[in-house]
Protein backbone atom coordinates (compact mmCIF):
# COMPACT_ATOMS: atom_id res chain seq x y z
CA UNK A 1 0.00 0.00 0.00
CA UNK A 2 2.83 2.30 0.86
CA UNK A 3 4.43 1.25 -2.00
CA UNK A 4 1.86 2.32 -4.07
CA UNK A 5 1.26 5.65 -2.60
CA UNK A 6 4.61 6.67 -3.13
CA UNK A 7 4.39 5.55 -7.18
CA UNK A 8 1.29 7.58 -7.33
CA UNK A 9 3.32 10.98 -5.58
CA UNK A 10 6.09 10.64 -7.83
CA UNK A 11 3.74 9.79 -10.58
CA UNK A 12 1.68 13.27 -9.79
CA UNK A 13 4.96 14.94 -9.11
CA UNK A 14 5.97 14.04 -12.70
CA UNK A 15 3.15 14.79 -14.36
CA UNK A 16 2.80 18.26 -12.55
CA UNK A 17 6.63 18.55 -13.75
CA UNK A 18 6.00 17.81 -17.15
CA UNK A 19 2.43 19.86 -17.47
CA UNK A 20 4.83 23.13 -15.71
CA UNK A 21 7.78 22.29 -18.58
CA UNK A 22 5.37 22.13 -21.29
CA UNK A 23 3.59 25.56 -20.55
CA UNK A 24 6.77 27.29 -19.89
CA UNK A 25 8.65 26.44 -22.80
CA UNK A 26 6.52 25.06 -25.69
CA UNK A 27 4.67 27.72 -27.13
CA UNK A 28 0.62 27.93 -27.38
CA UNK A 29 -0.83 29.86 -30.52
CA UNK A 30 -3.93 30.99 -29.11
CA UNK A 31 -4.88 32.96 -31.95
CA UNK A 32 -4.19 33.05 -35.79
CA UNK A 33 -2.28 35.80 -35.53
CA UNK A 34 0.30 34.26 -33.18
CA UNK A 35 1.05 31.80 -36.03
CA UNK A 36 4.10 33.99 -38.15
CA UNK A 37 2.91 31.47 -41.09
CA UNK A 38 -0.97 32.50 -41.03
CA UNK A 39 -0.76 35.92 -40.72
CA UNK A 40 2.02 36.03 -43.28
CA UNK A 41 -0.68 34.21 -45.13
CA UNK A 42 -3.04 36.66 -44.52
CA UNK A 43 -0.21 39.40 -45.87
CA UNK A 44 0.03 37.15 -49.05
CA UNK A 45 -3.81 37.53 -49.50
CA UNK A 46 -3.82 41.51 -48.96
CA UNK A 47 -1.05 41.98 -50.58
CA UNK A 48 -2.11 39.82 -54.08
CA UNK A 49 -5.52 42.06 -54.12
CA UNK A 50 -3.47 45.13 -53.76
CA UNK A 51 -0.74 43.96 -56.41
CA UNK A 52 -3.82 43.41 -59.40
CA UNK A 53 -5.34 46.65 -58.27
CA UNK A 54 -1.75 48.08 -59.33
CA UNK A 55 -1.71 47.11 -62.37
CA UNK A 56 -5.39 48.12 -63.52
CA UNK A 57 -4.03 51.82 -62.08
CA UNK A 58 -1.52 52.02 -64.70
CA UNK A 59 -3.11 49.50 -67.19
CA UNK A 60 -2.90 52.26 -70.01
CA UNK A 61 0.68 53.49 -68.60
CA UNK A 62 2.46 51.85 -70.96
CA UNK A 63 0.43 52.62 -73.85
CA UNK A 64 -0.43 56.24 -73.57
CA UNK A 65 1.61 56.15 -77.56
CA UNK A 66 -1.63 53.60 -78.85
CA UNK A 67 -4.36 55.59 -76.96
CA UNK A 68 -3.48 59.02 -79.01
CA UNK A 69 -3.03 57.07 -82.34
CA UNK A 70 -6.12 54.94 -81.78
CA UNK A 71 -8.33 56.97 -79.92
CA UNK A 72 -7.53 60.56 -80.06
CA UNK A 73 -6.12 61.00 -76.26
CA UNK A 74 -3.58 63.56 -76.65
CA UNK A 75 -1.35 64.39 -73.52
CA UNK A 76 -4.21 66.84 -72.01
CA UNK A 77 -6.86 64.42 -72.71
CA UNK A 78 -4.65 61.49 -70.98
CA UNK A 79 -3.66 63.19 -67.94
CA UNK A 80 -6.85 64.33 -67.41
CA UNK A 81 -8.84 61.22 -67.31
CA UNK A 82 -5.46 59.33 -65.54
CA UNK A 83 -6.28 62.33 -62.68
CA UNK A 84 -9.87 61.34 -62.15
CA UNK A 85 -8.72 58.25 -60.19
CA UNK A 86 -8.82 60.39 -57.15
CA UNK A 87 -11.36 63.01 -58.12
CA UNK A 88 -14.46 61.41 -56.11
CA UNK A 89 -12.01 60.84 -53.18
CA UNK A 90 -11.16 64.69 -53.20
CA UNK A 91 -14.12 66.72 -54.10
CA UNK A 92 -16.80 64.67 -53.04
CA UNK A 93 -14.54 63.57 -49.68
CA UNK A 94 -15.37 59.71 -50.68
CA UNK A 95 -12.09 58.99 -48.77
CA UNK A 96 -13.23 60.41 -45.31
CA UNK A 97 -16.58 58.40 -45.78
CA UNK A 98 -14.56 54.94 -45.98
CA UNK A 99 -12.37 55.71 -43.21
CA UNK A 100 -15.48 56.07 -40.80
CA UNK A 101 -17.41 53.33 -42.60
CA UNK A 102 -13.87 51.35 -41.97
CA UNK A 103 -14.39 52.24 -38.12
CA UNK A 104 -17.80 51.54 -38.07
CA UNK A 105 -18.29 48.36 -40.24
CA UNK A 106 -14.58 46.93 -39.83
CA UNK A 107 -11.92 45.55 -42.21
CA UNK A 108 -13.84 42.51 -43.35
CA UNK A 109 -17.17 44.49 -44.66
CA UNK A 110 -14.91 47.14 -46.33
CA UNK A 111 -12.30 44.84 -47.99
CA UNK A 112 -15.02 42.97 -49.75
CA UNK A 113 -16.77 46.38 -50.91
CA UNK A 114 -13.67 48.24 -51.79
CA UNK A 115 -13.21 44.88 -54.26
CA UNK A 116 -16.25 44.81 -55.58
CA UNK A 117 -16.11 48.74 -56.01
CA UNK A 118 -12.83 48.99 -57.94
CA UNK A 119 -14.28 45.75 -60.05
CA UNK A 120 -17.29 47.98 -61.42
CA UNK A 121 -15.21 51.00 -61.98
CA UNK A 122 -12.68 48.75 -63.73
CA UNK A 123 -15.63 47.01 -66.00
CA UNK A 124 -16.51 50.92 -67.29
CA UNK A 125 -13.71 51.88 -67.76
CA UNK A 126 -12.87 49.03 -70.05
CA UNK A 127 -16.37 49.77 -72.00
CA UNK A 128 -15.24 53.16 -72.83
CA UNK A 129 -12.30 51.94 -74.43
CA UNK A 130 -13.92 48.72 -77.05
CA UNK A 131 -14.82 49.39 -80.37
CA UNK A 132 -18.53 48.58 -79.23
CA UNK A 133 -18.31 52.34 -78.15
CA UNK A 134 -17.17 53.57 -80.66
CA UNK A 135 -19.89 55.35 -82.71
CA UNK A 136 -22.72 53.84 -79.97
CA UNK A 137 -25.44 56.14 -78.55
CA UNK A 138 -23.15 56.87 -75.36
CA UNK A 139 -20.46 58.19 -77.03
CA UNK A 140 -22.79 60.46 -79.03
CA UNK A 141 -24.51 61.30 -75.06
CA UNK A 142 -21.14 62.37 -73.86
CA UNK A 143 -19.83 63.95 -76.92
CA UNK A 144 -22.76 66.59 -76.00
CA UNK A 145 -22.47 66.61 -73.13
CA UNK A 146 -20.59 66.72 -70.02
CA UNK A 147 -18.42 69.72 -71.46
CA UNK A 148 -19.01 72.31 -68.96
CA UNK A 149 -19.13 71.70 -65.32
CA UNK A 150 -20.80 74.86 -63.06
CA UNK A 151 -18.88 75.58 -60.42
CA UNK A 152 -15.97 73.36 -61.33
CA UNK A 153 -14.60 74.43 -64.31
CA UNK A 154 -14.41 78.29 -62.98
CA UNK A 155 -12.54 76.80 -60.46
CA UNK A 156 -10.54 74.81 -63.25
CA UNK A 157 -10.52 71.56 -61.25
CA UNK A 158 -13.29 69.91 -63.90
CA UNK A 159 -12.65 66.55 -64.61
CA UNK A 160 -14.39 67.08 -68.07
CA UNK A 161 -13.43 69.65 -70.71
CA UNK A 162 -14.88 70.81 -73.99
CA UNK A 163 -13.27 68.94 -77.03
CA UNK A 164 -12.39 65.86 -74.35
CA UNK A 165 -12.36 62.68 -76.31
CA UNK A 166 -15.84 60.96 -75.34
CA UNK A 167 -13.95 57.74 -74.71
CA UNK A 168 -11.89 59.47 -72.49
CA UNK A 169 -14.99 61.05 -70.44
CA UNK A 170 -16.71 57.93 -70.32
CA UNK A 171 -13.18 55.71 -69.22
CA UNK A 172 -12.68 58.62 -66.63
CA UNK A 173 -16.11 57.96 -64.78
CA UNK A 174 -14.71 54.48 -64.70
CA UNK A 175 -11.55 55.47 -63.12
CA UNK A 176 -13.53 57.79 -60.82
CA UNK A 177 -15.04 54.69 -59.12
CA UNK A 178 -12.29 52.47 -59.41
CA UNK A 179 -10.07 55.05 -57.67
CA UNK A 180 -13.00 55.25 -54.64
CA UNK A 181 -12.51 51.21 -54.43
CA UNK A 182 -8.86 50.98 -54.82
CA UNK A 183 -8.27 54.01 -52.08
CA UNK A 184 -10.53 52.25 -49.74
CA UNK A 185 -8.96 49.05 -50.56
CA UNK A 186 -5.65 51.01 -49.54
CA UNK A 187 -6.56 52.17 -45.54
CA UNK A 188 -8.37 48.65 -45.26
CA UNK A 189 -4.85 47.29 -45.97
CA UNK A 190 -3.13 49.25 -44.02
CA UNK A 191 -6.04 48.88 -40.80
CA UNK A 192 -5.93 45.26 -41.51
CA UNK A 193 -2.08 45.23 -41.11
CA UNK A 194 -1.92 47.06 -37.79
CA UNK A 195 -4.65 44.34 -36.85
CA UNK A 196 -2.41 41.60 -38.06
CA UNK A 197 1.21 42.67 -36.77
CA UNK A 198 0.41 45.34 -34.05
CA UNK A 199 3.67 44.78 -31.17
CA UNK A 200 5.49 42.25 -33.85
CA UNK A 201 7.22 42.95 -37.58
CA UNK A 202 4.71 45.66 -38.07
CA UNK A 203 7.05 47.69 -40.50
CA UNK A 204 8.24 45.17 -42.20
CA UNK A 205 4.87 43.47 -42.80
CA UNK A 206 3.85 46.92 -44.22
CA UNK A 207 6.94 47.43 -46.46
CA UNK A 208 6.79 43.35 -47.93
CA UNK A 209 3.19 44.21 -48.05
CA UNK A 210 3.82 47.47 -50.66
CA UNK A 211 6.94 46.17 -52.81
CA UNK A 212 5.33 43.04 -53.13
CA UNK A 213 2.24 45.03 -54.75
CA UNK A 214 4.40 46.49 -56.47
CA UNK A 215 5.27 44.01 -59.02
CA UNK A 216 1.97 44.70 -60.30
CA UNK A 217 3.67 47.93 -61.99
CA UNK A 218 6.26 45.62 -63.65
CA UNK A 219 3.71 43.10 -64.45
CA UNK A 220 1.40 46.10 -65.92
CA UNK A 221 4.44 47.32 -68.34
CA UNK A 222 5.43 44.30 -69.43
CA UNK A 223 1.82 43.01 -70.22
CA UNK A 224 -0.33 45.65 -71.15
CA UNK A 225 1.28 46.22 -74.61
CA UNK A 226 1.58 42.60 -75.72
CA UNK A 227 -2.11 42.56 -74.70
CA UNK A 228 -2.80 45.73 -76.76
CA UNK A 229 -0.83 44.29 -79.98
CA UNK A 230 -1.92 40.78 -79.93
CA UNK A 231 -1.81 39.25 -83.37
CA UNK A 232 -0.19 42.08 -85.07
CA UNK A 233 -3.76 44.09 -84.56
CA UNK A 234 -3.75 46.90 -82.34
CA UNK A 235 -6.92 46.77 -79.64
CA UNK A 236 -6.20 48.55 -76.42
CA UNK A 237 -9.02 47.76 -74.55
CA UNK A 238 -7.54 44.26 -74.60
CA UNK A 239 -5.03 45.12 -72.55
CA UNK A 240 -7.74 46.67 -70.13
CA UNK A 241 -9.38 43.58 -69.87
CA UNK A 242 -6.53 41.54 -68.75
CA UNK A 243 -6.91 44.21 -65.52
CA UNK A 244 -10.20 43.91 -65.12
CA UNK A 245 -9.75 39.58 -64.73
CA UNK A 246 -7.10 40.52 -62.22
CA UNK A 247 -9.45 42.12 -60.20
CA UNK A 248 -11.94 39.76 -59.92
CA UNK A 249 -8.87 37.52 -58.57
CA UNK A 250 -8.84 40.96 -56.03
CA UNK A 251 -12.24 40.27 -54.61
CA UNK A 252 -11.50 36.84 -54.35
CA UNK A 253 -8.77 37.36 -52.12
CA UNK A 254 -10.87 39.72 -49.97
CA UNK A 255 -13.64 37.52 -49.55
CA UNK A 256 -10.87 35.00 -48.30
CA UNK A 257 -9.46 37.48 -46.19
CA UNK A 258 -13.20 38.07 -44.46
CA UNK A 259 -13.52 34.46 -43.28
CA UNK A 260 -9.87 34.26 -42.10
CA UNK A 261 -10.24 38.00 -40.04
CA UNK A 262 -13.89 36.69 -38.77
CA UNK A 263 -12.19 33.59 -37.31
CA UNK A 264 -9.39 35.38 -35.80
CA UNK A 265 -12.43 38.06 -33.92
CA UNK A 266 -14.27 34.74 -32.86
CA UNK A 267 -10.66 33.17 -31.03
CA UNK A 268 -10.22 36.59 -29.29
CA UNK A 269 -13.72 37.86 -28.28
CA UNK A 270 -13.26 41.15 -30.45
CA UNK A 271 -15.92 42.56 -31.87
CA UNK A 272 -15.62 44.39 -35.28
CA UNK A 273 -17.66 47.15 -34.78
CA UNK A 274 -16.57 49.30 -31.89
CA UNK A 275 -18.34 49.83 -28.69
CA UNK A 276 -17.53 53.59 -28.34
CA UNK A 277 -19.46 55.34 -31.68
CA UNK A 278 -17.46 56.91 -34.20
CA UNK A 279 -17.71 60.81 -33.78
CA UNK A 280 -17.07 63.76 -35.54
CA UNK A 281 -14.97 65.15 -33.10
CA UNK A 282 -12.51 62.32 -33.47
CA UNK A 283 -11.36 64.40 -36.66
CA UNK A 284 -10.60 67.27 -34.87
CA UNK A 285 -8.11 64.95 -32.27
CA UNK A 286 -6.29 64.02 -35.49
CA UNK A 287 -6.03 67.56 -37.18
CA UNK A 288 -4.74 69.06 -34.34
CA UNK A 289 -1.78 67.03 -34.36
CA UNK A 290 1.40 68.56 -35.79
CA UNK A 291 3.02 65.73 -36.28
CA UNK A 292 0.04 63.65 -38.25
CA UNK A 293 0.17 66.79 -40.85
CA UNK A 294 3.86 66.54 -41.19
CA UNK A 295 3.64 62.88 -41.99
CA UNK A 296 0.35 63.34 -43.91
CA UNK A 297 1.68 66.30 -46.24
CA UNK A 298 5.12 64.31 -46.69
CA UNK A 299 2.94 61.25 -48.07
CA UNK A 300 1.16 63.55 -50.59
CA UNK A 301 4.56 65.11 -51.75
CA UNK A 302 6.53 61.14 -51.85
CA UNK A 303 2.97 59.99 -54.07
CA UNK A 304 3.09 63.03 -56.01
CA UNK A 305 6.55 62.55 -57.05
CA UNK A 306 6.12 58.73 -57.92
CA UNK A 307 2.39 57.98 -59.63
CA UNK A 308 1.82 60.49 -61.67
CA UNK A 309 5.50 60.15 -63.00
CA UNK A 310 4.67 56.08 -63.64
CA UNK A 311 1.68 57.18 -65.96
CA UNK A 312 3.90 59.08 -68.20
CA UNK A 313 7.47 57.11 -67.66
CA UNK A 314 6.86 55.20 -70.49
CA UNK A 315 6.15 57.99 -72.90
CA UNK A 316 9.28 60.13 -71.10
CA UNK A 317 11.66 56.83 -72.02
CA UNK A 318 10.16 56.91 -76.19
CA UNK A 319 10.64 60.65 -75.79
CA UNK A 320 14.27 60.61 -74.34
CA UNK A 321 15.93 57.79 -75.99
CA UNK A 322 15.90 56.08 -79.40
CA UNK A 323 14.51 52.76 -79.87
CA UNK A 324 14.19 50.57 -83.23
CA UNK A 325 11.54 48.74 -83.52
CA UNK A 326 12.76 45.23 -83.80
CA UNK A 327 11.87 43.09 -86.47
CA UNK A 328 8.26 41.21 -86.51
CA UNK A 329 10.21 37.43 -87.55
CA UNK A 330 13.22 38.02 -84.50
CA UNK A 331 12.68 36.12 -81.38
CA UNK A 332 12.73 39.14 -79.57
CA UNK A 333 9.67 40.40 -81.26
CA UNK A 334 7.65 37.50 -80.14
CA UNK A 335 5.34 36.39 -77.20
CA UNK A 336 7.58 34.12 -75.75
CA UNK A 337 9.68 36.12 -74.98
CA UNK A 338 7.94 38.06 -73.19
CA UNK A 339 6.94 35.12 -70.91
CA UNK A 340 10.37 34.26 -70.27
CA UNK A 341 11.70 37.93 -69.37
CA UNK A 342 8.18 37.83 -67.07
CA UNK A 343 9.36 34.49 -65.07
CA UNK A 344 13.08 35.79 -65.25
CA UNK A 345 11.43 39.07 -63.19
CA UNK A 346 9.61 36.84 -60.91
CA UNK A 347 13.07 34.96 -60.03
CA UNK A 348 14.40 38.31 -59.27
CA UNK A 349 11.99 39.35 -56.45
CA UNK A 350 11.29 36.39 -55.21
CA UNK A 351 15.25 35.29 -54.30
CA UNK A 352 15.79 39.22 -53.41
CA UNK A 353 12.77 38.85 -50.87
CA UNK A 354 13.82 35.75 -49.62
CA UNK A 355 17.49 36.47 -49.00
CA UNK A 356 16.04 38.99 -46.15
CA UNK A 357 14.58 35.67 -44.25
CA UNK A 358 17.49 33.13 -44.85
CA UNK A 359 19.42 32.61 -41.55
CA UNK A 360 22.74 31.18 -43.58
CA UNK A 361 25.30 33.30 -44.83
CA UNK A 362 25.45 30.92 -47.78
CA UNK A 363 21.82 30.72 -48.50
CA UNK A 364 21.49 34.59 -48.49
CA UNK A 365 24.36 35.71 -50.42
CA UNK A 366 23.74 32.78 -52.86
CA UNK A 367 20.30 34.25 -53.54
CA UNK A 368 21.70 37.19 -53.89
CA UNK A 369 23.77 36.34 -56.50
CA UNK A 370 20.95 34.96 -58.39
CA UNK A 371 18.64 37.95 -58.16
CA UNK A 372 21.84 39.88 -59.33
CA UNK A 373 22.23 37.48 -62.24
CA UNK A 374 18.87 37.46 -62.84
CA UNK A 375 18.44 40.86 -62.83
CA UNK A 376 21.06 41.41 -65.58
CA UNK A 377 19.54 39.35 -67.63
CA UNK A 378 16.03 40.72 -67.43
CA UNK A 379 17.78 44.54 -68.45
CA UNK A 380 19.46 42.64 -71.20
CA UNK A 381 16.36 41.47 -72.59
CA UNK A 382 14.66 44.74 -72.01
CA UNK A 383 17.37 46.34 -73.71
CA UNK A 384 17.23 43.65 -76.70
CA UNK A 385 13.26 44.44 -77.01
CA UNK A 386 13.71 47.64 -77.48
CA UNK A 387 10.64 48.70 -75.92
CA UNK A 388 10.55 51.76 -73.13
CA UNK A 389 7.88 49.76 -71.04
CA UNK A 390 10.58 47.04 -70.73
CA UNK A 391 12.99 48.92 -69.35
CA UNK A 392 10.71 50.81 -67.17
CA UNK A 393 9.30 47.22 -65.45
CA UNK A 394 12.55 47.17 -63.23
CA UNK A 395 11.04 49.97 -61.54
CA UNK A 396 9.48 47.74 -58.09
CA UNK A 397 12.60 45.23 -58.19
CA UNK A 398 15.17 47.24 -55.88
CA UNK A 399 12.27 47.80 -53.81
CA UNK A 400 11.01 44.31 -53.28
CA UNK A 401 14.95 43.44 -52.15
CA UNK A 402 15.71 46.21 -49.85
CA UNK A 403 11.89 47.09 -48.49
CA UNK A 404 12.14 43.94 -46.21
CA UNK A 405 15.36 45.33 -45.05
CA UNK A 406 14.15 48.80 -44.26
CA UNK A 407 11.26 47.43 -42.39
CA UNK A 408 12.84 44.95 -40.20
CA UNK A 409 14.96 48.15 -39.72
CA UNK A 410 12.40 50.21 -38.51
CA UNK A 411 11.10 47.15 -36.47
CA UNK A 412 14.15 47.01 -34.74
CA UNK A 413 16.15 50.49 -34.29
CA UNK A 414 13.92 53.24 -35.21
CA UNK A 415 14.93 56.01 -37.56
CA UNK A 416 11.58 56.22 -39.62
CA UNK A 417 11.91 60.20 -40.00
CA UNK A 418 15.72 59.87 -40.79
CA UNK A 419 14.83 57.59 -43.57
CA UNK A 420 12.14 59.89 -44.94
CA UNK A 421 15.11 62.59 -45.73
CA UNK A 422 16.99 59.72 -47.46
CA UNK A 423 14.08 59.08 -49.55
CA UNK A 424 13.32 62.72 -50.46
CA UNK A 425 17.23 63.20 -51.80
CA UNK A 426 16.65 60.00 -53.59
CA UNK A 427 13.88 61.47 -55.25
CA UNK A 428 15.54 64.80 -56.44
CA UNK A 429 18.94 63.30 -57.94
CA UNK A 430 16.11 60.92 -59.81
CA UNK A 431 14.07 63.27 -61.57
CA UNK A 432 16.73 65.90 -61.86
CA UNK A 433 18.66 62.72 -63.98
CA UNK A 434 15.91 62.00 -66.09
CA UNK A 435 15.70 66.10 -66.91
CA UNK A 436 19.39 67.13 -67.70
CA UNK A 437 20.83 63.47 -67.90
CA UNK A 438 18.76 60.91 -69.90
CA UNK A 439 18.22 63.91 -72.94
CA UNK A 440 21.90 64.18 -73.54
CA UNK A 441 22.11 60.33 -73.74
CA UNK A 442 19.49 59.75 -76.37
CA UNK A 443 21.84 58.88 -79.43
CA UNK A 444 24.08 56.85 -77.13
CA UNK A 445 21.82 53.66 -77.43
CA UNK A 446 23.85 51.68 -74.43
CA UNK A 447 24.76 54.46 -72.19
CA UNK A 448 20.97 55.80 -72.34
CA UNK A 449 19.55 52.86 -71.34
CA UNK A 450 22.41 52.10 -68.52
CA UNK A 451 21.44 55.49 -67.25
CA UNK A 452 17.48 54.60 -67.51
CA UNK A 453 17.83 51.39 -65.85
CA UNK A 454 20.28 52.98 -62.87
CA UNK A 455 17.80 55.73 -62.32
CA UNK A 456 14.67 54.15 -62.37
CA UNK A 457 16.00 50.93 -59.98
CA UNK A 458 16.91 53.82 -57.43
CA UNK A 459 13.60 55.54 -57.76
CA UNK A 460 11.64 52.81 -57.12
CA UNK A 461 14.21 52.05 -54.18
CA UNK A 462 13.60 55.54 -52.79
CA UNK A 463 9.90 54.77 -52.86
CA UNK A 464 10.55 51.86 -50.87
CA UNK A 465 11.19 54.31 -47.96
CA UNK A 466 7.65 54.76 -47.70
CA UNK A 467 5.58 51.95 -46.64
CA UNK A 468 9.06 50.97 -44.26
CA UNK A 469 9.32 54.18 -42.24
CA UNK A 470 5.61 56.53 -42.92
CA UNK A 471 3.17 54.08 -43.29
CA UNK A 472 3.81 52.42 -39.75
CA UNK A 473 4.75 55.49 -37.86
CA UNK A 474 0.41 56.33 -38.18
CA UNK A 475 0.00 54.35 -35.14
CA UNK A 476 2.38 56.60 -32.93
CA UNK A 477 0.21 59.37 -33.35
CA UNK A 478 -3.53 58.76 -33.50
CA UNK A 479 -5.68 56.33 -30.76
CA UNK A 480 -6.33 53.04 -32.36
CA UNK A 481 -9.97 53.88 -32.66
CA UNK A 482 -9.57 56.11 -35.27
CA UNK A 483 -6.66 55.00 -37.13
CA UNK A 484 -8.70 54.27 -40.09
CA UNK A 485 -10.30 57.80 -39.91
CA UNK A 486 -6.84 58.71 -39.38
CA UNK A 487 -5.68 56.47 -42.74
CA UNK A 488 -8.67 58.16 -44.61
CA UNK A 489 -7.68 61.52 -43.85
CA UNK A 490 -4.04 60.91 -45.34
CA UNK A 491 -5.25 58.96 -48.42
CA UNK A 492 -7.18 61.83 -48.76
CA UNK A 493 -4.65 64.60 -48.38
CA UNK A 494 -2.60 62.66 -51.04
CA UNK A 495 -5.59 61.95 -53.63
CA UNK A 496 -5.35 65.87 -54.08
CA UNK A 497 -1.95 65.56 -55.43
CA UNK A 498 -2.45 62.25 -57.21
CA UNK A 499 -5.56 64.02 -58.61
CA UNK A 500 -3.76 67.52 -60.00
CA UNK A 501 -0.35 66.14 -61.03
CA UNK A 502 -1.20 63.84 -63.77
CA UNK A 503 -3.41 66.47 -64.92
CA UNK A 504 -0.85 69.37 -64.46
CA UNK A 505 1.86 66.83 -66.21
CA UNK A 506 -0.60 66.93 -68.98
CA UNK A 507 -0.96 70.10 -69.53
CA UNK A 508 2.25 71.47 -69.05
CA UNK A 509 3.27 68.93 -71.76
CA UNK A 510 1.24 70.53 -74.25
CA UNK A 511 2.19 73.72 -72.98
CA UNK A 512 5.96 73.84 -72.91
CA UNK A 513 5.85 71.56 -76.15
CA UNK A 514 3.28 74.14 -78.50
CA UNK A 515 5.29 73.68 -81.62
CA UNK A 516 4.80 69.96 -81.87
CA UNK A 517 1.13 70.67 -80.63
CA UNK A 518 0.49 73.28 -83.38
CA UNK A 519 2.35 70.47 -86.09
CA UNK A 520 0.24 67.85 -84.67
CA UNK A 521 -3.17 69.78 -85.37
CA UNK A 522 -1.63 70.96 -88.59
CA UNK A 523 -1.20 67.52 -89.77
CA UNK A 524 2.06 67.75 -90.22
CA UNK A 525 3.01 65.40 -88.20
CA UNK A 526 1.01 62.08 -87.39
CA UNK A 527 0.03 61.10 -84.35
CA UNK A 528 2.58 58.25 -83.89
CA UNK A 529 5.48 60.69 -84.72
CA UNK A 530 3.46 63.43 -81.90
CA UNK A 531 3.48 60.96 -79.01
CA UNK A 532 7.50 59.85 -78.64
CA UNK A 533 8.58 63.71 -79.49
CA UNK A 534 7.61 65.47 -76.34
CA UNK A 535 9.84 67.71 -73.92
CA UNK A 536 9.46 66.57 -70.58
CA UNK A 537 11.62 69.06 -68.73
CA UNK A 538 9.34 70.97 -67.52
CA UNK A 539 7.46 68.21 -65.83
CA UNK A 540 10.44 66.61 -64.40
CA UNK A 541 11.63 69.59 -62.82
CA UNK A 542 8.29 70.27 -61.02
CA UNK A 543 8.44 66.92 -59.91
CA UNK A 544 12.07 67.33 -58.62
CA UNK A 545 10.31 70.46 -56.67
CA UNK A 546 8.06 68.38 -54.58
CA UNK A 547 10.74 66.20 -53.50
CA UNK A 548 12.85 69.22 -52.52
CA UNK A 549 9.52 70.06 -50.30
CA UNK A 550 9.56 66.62 -48.98
CA UNK A 551 13.17 66.86 -47.78
CA UNK A 552 12.55 70.55 -45.97
CA UNK A 553 9.37 69.00 -44.32
CA UNK A 554 11.29 65.44 -43.28
CA UNK A 555 14.04 67.65 -41.90
CA UNK A 556 11.52 69.64 -40.07
CA UNK A 557 9.71 66.11 -39.13
CA UNK A 558 12.89 64.86 -36.90
CA UNK A 559 12.71 68.41 -35.28
CA UNK A 560 9.25 67.90 -33.74
CA UNK A 561 9.68 64.35 -33.23
CA UNK A 562 12.59 65.13 -30.99
CA UNK A 563 10.51 67.97 -29.16
CA UNK A 564 7.20 66.29 -29.11
CA UNK A 565 8.76 62.59 -28.54
CA UNK A 566 6.51 61.23 -30.75
CA UNK A 567 8.52 58.45 -31.07
CA UNK A 568 8.87 57.94 -34.66
CA UNK A 569 12.59 57.32 -34.52
CA UNK A 570 12.13 54.85 -32.20
CA UNK A 571 11.66 50.87 -33.03
CA UNK A 572 8.09 49.59 -33.29
CA UNK A 573 9.34 46.49 -31.53
CA UNK A 574 10.79 46.83 -28.02
CA UNK A 575 13.33 44.81 -26.61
Amino acid sequence: MLHTIVWQSRFSFISSLTVDTMTSTTPIHQTLRDSAAIRWMVLMFLAFAMFCSYIFMDILSPIKDLMQSTRGWDSTAFGTMQGSETFLNVFVFFLIFAGIILDKMGVRFTAVLSGAVMLVGATINWYAVTEAFQGSSLETWFNNNLNYIPGFDELGISPFYEGMPASAKFAAVGFMIFGCGVEMAGITVSRGIVKWFKGREMALAMGSEMALARLGVATCMIFSPVFAKLGGVIDVSRSVAFGVVLLMIALIMFIVYFFMDKKLDAQTGEAEEKDDPFKISDLGSILSSGGFWLVALLCVLYYSAIFPFQKYAVNMLQCNLVFTEVPSDSFWATNTVTIIQYVIMLVVAVAAFASNFSKRAAMKYGLLVVAGVALVVFCYMGYMRQSAETVFAVFPLLAVGITPILGNYVDHKGKAASMLVIGSLLLIFCHLTFAFVLPGLKENAVGGIIVAYLTILVLGASFSLVPASLWPSVPKLVDAKIIGSAYALIFWIQNIGLWLFPLLIGKVLDKTNPQLVADLQNGVITPEEAAVSYDYTAPLVMLACLGVAALILGFVLKVVDRKKGLGLEEPNIKD
